[in-house]
């Protein structure tokens, strides 16, 4: 069994910091980040898609993107601040025991949610619709209970130096997983399985790419549990130089975002705007697409299913492009990451834009890849940058609480789709336009981050 914490005998008795890993042990780290991503970009990628099949009205589709980021935005700091103060050995330590108990809730609710439509509640039912809204809202939930061990564990133990390549792997494996799953129900509708049912109905081909993607969480998240041990809350201090009972005390939310690192705000204020972005990407995607290139609203249309099923070969197109980019972004020298962020951002934003004017379905693997390049550099730098600027106090409160840079635009987005979908004509493409504008701001924004290192600046 591999195992990345040091044994007592290897115990260093004085530490300039946390030691190198091996490559191998880097990955070993991150590799059940792959099963959560798919758990996501299932989620991401087919949830309008499930929701208009059963019955949503577009217009309202922005109450069913509320609930998964607002399940984060209070889930995410908890799990950092509970995790911070969890040592359990026989189950891996301080985060991977949240890995556990999120993948297995993550797993039942997979084979749950693509099933809203199969139980007999009736076409647009509000029995239908609350229970895909309640399973919604626990995959999210339980994904990004799984998910943030990964974030944190790379703070916990990967020094400042590896860093960016730790996350650069989570980023690699993130975008591997959003391959995986988004091609699912393509691949599956190629070899012969159903992508059109009954209306109200979702299809097989959707319902069987969650059950495999949910086969490919438990494997992925079982190689991490075997394999990876956390340093234990000795070596922890020693090797972040803190005292051992740092993140034992009990501080509030409010004293440490007061004492939070310039980068903390800076950052978030970037995340805001391409965040918001993004939520318009998920919610809108399918039915613009149907509309541009089917030319059909009827979601119970061989037409709407194809337009469906080609946003998942565009989501892998996007998420090949930011595997491809981020090798790019990775050669960047640290002075210059201010510039390859607000770049890729700028090349995102020509891609939301151009997904408001195109009409061929080939055209637009164009604008997914312009946008793959953003959702790259958005999944490298943001953690990179906060990370370097924090202490190991308190480390997993702190990236909890930097999750609502992620959260709270999407629910301030889902919000706002209630007054701008209307001022757009009620049509789903135009809020592209929208999204390519809130990108624009975010590439704006990163003017205002200045990098640090334990609070002083590079």
């Amino acid at each position: 069994m591999g195992d990345i914490q040091k044994t007592n005998a290897e115990k260093p008795q004085k530490s300039k910091g946390l030691p190198y890993l091996s490559n191998q042990k880097i990955w070993l780290l991150s590799f059940g980040f792959l099963g959560v991503q798919i758990a996501f970009t299932l989620q991401s990628s087919q949830m309008s898609r499930i929701f208009q099949t059963i019955g949503a009205d577009p217009t309202n589709l922005g109450w069913f993107f509320i609930l998964p980021p607002l399940a984060g935005l209070i889930v995410q700091p908890l799990v950092g601040y509970y995790s911070d103060r969890t040592w359990l050995p026989k189950l891996g330590g301080r985060r991977l025991p949240y890995l556990l108990l999120g993948t297995i809730v993550a797993v039942i609710v997979m084979l749950l949610l693509p099933n809203a439509g199969s139980f007999g509640f009736g076409f647009a039912s509000m029995a239908a619709l609350i229970f895909g809204a309640v399973t919604v809202a626990l995959l999210d939930l339980s994904s990004n209970v799984a998910m943030q061990p990964f974030k944190m564990m790379v703070g916990d133990m990967v020094n400042d130096d590896q860093k960016s390549y730790a996350y650069g792997i989570q980023s690699f494996l993130c975008n591997t997983g959003s391959v995986i799953a988004a091609i699912f129900p393509f691949v599956l509708t190629a070899i012969g399985v159903a992508n059109v049912a009954a209306k109200g109905v979702v299809p097989n081909s959707v319902i069987w790419s969650f059950y495999i993607g949910a086969a490919i969480l438990v494997v992925t998240s079982i190689l991490t549990l075997k394999n990876v041990r956390e340093y234990d809350p000795q070596t922890y201090a020693l090797y972040h130089n803190i005292d051992i009972n740092a993140n034992k005390e009990s501080v509030s939310v409010f004293t440490l975002l007061k004492h939070a690192p310039k980068a903390f705000w800076t950052v978030a204020l970037v995340q805001f705007f391409c965040w918001f972005a993004f939520q318009y990407l998920w919610t809108y995607s399918a039915g613009a697409i149907a509309e541009n290139v089917w030319m059909t609203t009827d979601t119970s249309s061989a037409g709407y299913q194809a337009a469906g099923n080609w946003f998942g070969v565009l989501s892998a197109i996007q998420s090949i492009a930011a595997v491809a980019w981020s090798y790019v972004l990775a050669k960047i020298p640290n002075r210059h990451h201010k510039f390859g962020y607000m770049i890729s951002l700028i090349l995102g934003a020509f891609g939301f834009l151009s997904i408001y004017a195109v009409h061929s379905q080939y055209l637009l693997i164009g604008s997914f890849i312009f946008v793959g390049m953003a959702w790259a550099a958005i999944l490298t730098y943001p953690l990179t940058i906060v990370t370097n600027a924090l202490s190991g106090e308190h480390m997993g409160t702190y990236l909890g609480l930097f999750n609502g840079s992620i959260c709270l635009p999407q629910i301030v987005a889902s919000l706002c789709s209630f007054v701008l979908f209307p001022l757009m004509g009620g049509v789903q493409h135009n809020m592209f336009l929208v999204a390519g504008v809130s990108l624009s701001m975010a590439a704006c924004a990163v003017l205002t981050i200045k990098e640090t290192r334990g609070g002083v600046e590079d």
